[in-house]
């Protein structure tokens, strides 16, 4: 865990890096490619912008093929049954189709869209974050918190999630 020592977050064999990773691999790839081709790395940034939303969407559906970060129980009709420790199914959200959804896709259309005339620099880089990070808190309504850390705020209201970006990489647990 992180908060043990700052060091394992380099421990990339010990789970995934999520976000985290993903983004930091675009940055220094944009940086890299900036040097190399003499481009401003803002404007590389700005250029890729869209394109980080192709890999979040096959990433959640990556999440959704595993059985990864499943949702609230719901009632709804689009409700997955999910076995629970004893089996049994338990209708719940899909929560990684609606990442893959917000937070792939339409990022991706929005973004693919924003930068087809010239904007100030790093307005794509900045929409790009922005609307990410909206997606992610209000899709963080309907995903089950870390069991291991549970809601920070009364019962079935505020999560890590909502506090912290991809908290899977900082409390590894289990998901119920």
């Amino acid at each position: 865990m992180i908060a043990e020592n700052w060091l394992n977050v380099f421990h990339i064999w010990d789970g995934g890096m999520s976000f985290h990773g993903g983004m930091t691999g675009v940055l220094l790839a944009g940086v890299v490619f900036a040097r190399v081709k003499h481009k401003k790395i803002p404007d590389v940034l700005d250029f890729v912008a869209p394109l980080p939303g192709i890999g979040l969407f096959f990433g959640r559906l990556g999440n959704f093929i595993n059985g990864e970060l499943w949702g609230r129980p719901t009632n709804l009709p689009w409700g997955f049954g999910v076995p629970d420790a004893q089996g049994v199914l338990i209708s719940r959200h899909p929560s990684q189709l609606y990442e893959a959804t917000l937070e792939g896709l339409v990022l991706f259309l929005i973004l693919l869209w924003f930068t087809r005339s010239p904007r100030p620099r790093l307005a794509p880089t900045g929409l790009f974050l922005l609307l990410y990070g909206c997606g992610r808190f209000v899709v963080e309504w309907v995903r089950l918190p870390d069991a291991n850390i549970g809601y920070l705020v009364g019962s079935d209201w505020l999560t890590i999630g909502h506090a912290v970006d991809d908290a899977d990489d900082l409390h590894r647990g289990p998901r119920s």
